[in-house]
């Protein structure tokens, strides 16, 4: 019989996983929902030491003797403080203790609560790791305990064996015990190249069996020739579909922009799984298209594979599997010369990918922002630095067809408004090519002193959408009513023009269609003797109205989205299209 409690729940179950048998116990009330749990259990060998200090010291002994992890087990407060000798000495001698230290409720934290102390990383810098787990309420807790707990295991034996350390907080004295079985748990496995050929030809066997492998390429600035070289051959061996985005900056036989067609607001989750991979492999930094968030929604339907050459656990997809400990260039290398040549991808996979992707169809636009990115970043010439701000610049472009060999940033490591005029003049200073910047109107006047940076060049375009507010909470359903323009789309009449020509800029703008076409053939010429900005006003509201409507033309329905497109027009033409969107306001539904 096991404790209610899960984040226990879960430490036991990996500690099966792991084949971690070796439990030195002392006494104490936080602990007892895991020590009874243990002791009852066959497979676990247990021992009883009432002095922490003793008891962590014997189980250094027993780990040196048995050359395998041991835990240790205690109550709250003084007693974890009572691991500290034996701890530091099991770091200094890289022993694989496991230090388990039962807590109480973390907002009791300094209120006078009995026999609690801080012990979030109490052991500070003498464990390989340390981790506090979350009390678990739901499935997106129970996932980020098992993470923590893989993590804290992982880290036993990775590059050096030492102590580890998990806090387990509870919020009340658990003596119910009324499960027959453990739930369910992953563990992560982590596999480096220096790990055994063995386990990597297994892996690879995996590989050559799979029907659906969906590469995920993230965000990437610098991406050498040996990756693409070796991401191609990849795609012609496995039966695989190379996913990207522009951040990705990878254009190899394979590659699927899946940005144009994974957005999660008119692609069905029904449709999503005519898609759904056997195994996903991804490297590389942040994916933003609506792959990410589809995937998520399908965690635990397939294997993830993350290749990171720092070992540490990302799990992206809420369904990670197994961490490469090595570079893309590695994986893909070793995955390739494994292979039998004569195994080809028979694209059944890819094809239906790429035929869902290529139906997206670009209609033509009215004058918004839409029309403006559209016409500039179709334009870049080839080998150009293309920079794009967040959210929205980076949401347009990717529709798009844009010219070879462009290299594309974006600030998406954190992705804050703040710095991204900066980056690009960075970017810009530095290199002899054309340089465009796309960016919207709050994260320009975020970083607007950055255009009196003396060292800038006659190479810089920046495209500056000014729709006097963001455009953002419009779209992602945030905005509520007028009221929300004065504090959350922050509406405002500030323009750029003086202050760029101040800065030494040459400046156009656009206020209509007409206007911007004009303005387009000066913005995209390649021998202006200043840097240029080049500002279009728009309206949010429009803006965001075009985009909404793009995403309801330009796909193929399945039979989820047309009804729903259907029952949302009928709404509109029975009350009326002002009253409709107040009643979703208020439903929080998201509707045009």
């Amino acid at each position: 019989m096991y404790t209610e409690l899960k984040s226990y729940q879960i430490i036991i179950a990996l500690l099966k996983k792991y084949d971690i048998r070796h439990l030195v116990l002392s006494a104490g009330a936080r602990n007892v929902p895991f020590v009874h749990s243990v002791e009852n259990d066959s497979y676990f060998t247990c021992y009883s030491v009432v002095d922490e200090r003793s008891a962590g010291y014997f189980a250094l002994g027993l780990a040196q003797q048995l050359n395998k992890p041991v835990l240790i087990s205690c109550t709250s407060s003084t007693a974890a403080c009572n691991y500290w000798p034996p701890v530091a000495e099991a770091y200094y001698q890289n022993v694989p203790l496991l230090v388990l230290t039962s807590d109480r409720n973390p907002a009791m934290l300094g209120q006078r609560e009995d026999q609690m102390i801080d012990q979030v990383g109490m052991y500070d810098r003498h464990v390989k790791k340390s981790v506090n787990l979350p009390i678990v309420k739901d499935e997106d807790d129970f996932l980020f305990c098992q993470r923590l707990v893989n993590e804290a295991f992982l880290e036993l034996d990775h590059k050096g064996k030492g102590p580890v350390h998990i806090n387990v907080p509870t919020k009340w004295y658990s003596t119910s015990f009324p499960e027959h079985s453990l739930p369910d748990v992953t563990k992560i496995n982590r596999i480096s190249y220096e790990t055994d050929v063995i386990i990597w030809d297994k892996k690879i066997k995996t590989l050559l069996a799979s029907k659906n492998i969906l590469v995920v390429c993230g965000q990437m600035s610098n991406v050498s020739e040996e990756l693409k070289d070796q991401l191609a051959t990849f795609f012609k061996t496995y039966n695989s579909a190379l996913s990207i985005e522009y951040m990705s900056n990878i254009e190899v036989e394979g590659v699927i922009n899946t940005f144009v067609c994974m957005d999660t607001k008119y692609v069905s989750l029904k449709k999503f799984k005519e898609f759904l991979p056997d195994i996903v492999i991804s490297y590389g930094g942040n994916v933003m298209g609506g792959i990410k968030e589809m995937l998520r929604q399908t965690a635990g339907q397939y294997e993830h594979w993350l290749i990171q050459e720092d070992g540490n656990i990302c799990d992206l997809f809420k369904s990670i599997t197994t961490v490469f400990e090595c570079s893309p260039q590695y994986f893909f290398k070793r995955c390739n010369e494994v292979a039998d040549k004569k195994i080809e991808n028979n694209k059944v996979y890819y094809n239906k990918l790429k035929e869902y992707a290529d139906s997206v169809q670009i209609p033509e636009f009215n004058y918004s922002n839409v029309y403006a990115i559209k016409n500039v970043v179709e334009k870049v010439p080839e080998n150009s630095i293309l920079h794009m701000s967040i959210n929205n610049a980076i949401r347009v472009t990717n529709f798009f067809k844009i010219k070879s060999g462009i290299r594309i940033y974006a600030n998406i490591g954190t992705y804050g408004i703040d710095g991204s005029l900066s980056s690009f003049m960075g970017q810009a200073i530095s290199v002899d090519q054309l340089c465009y910047l796309i960016i919207g109107d709050l994260a320009f006047f975020y970083d607007m002193n950055a255009l009196r940076i003396k060292h800038k060049k006659n190479n810089i375009r920046i495209l500056l959408l000014n729709n006097r507010g963001g455009e953002e909470f419009y779209y992602n359903g945030t905005w509520i009513d007028e009221a929300s323009d004065k504090h959350t789309s922050a509406r405002h009449n500030t323009e750029a023009g003086n202050w760029a020509e101040s800065c030494g800029f040459k400046y156009i703008f656009a206020k209509d269609k007409k206007s911007y076409d004009i303005a387009l053939v000066e913005f995209l010429s390649t021998n202006s003797e200043q840097p240029i900005l080049f500002e279009v006003f728009t309206e949010m509201k429009t803006d965001c109205q075009t985009m909404l409507e793009f995403y309801d033309l330009s796909r193929p329905r399945d039979a989820v989205s047309e009804m729903k497109r259907k029952g949302v027009n009928f709404v509109k033409a029975t009350i009326g299209k002002e009253k409709t969107i107040k009643v979703a306001n208020a439903l929080g539904i998201k509707i045009k």
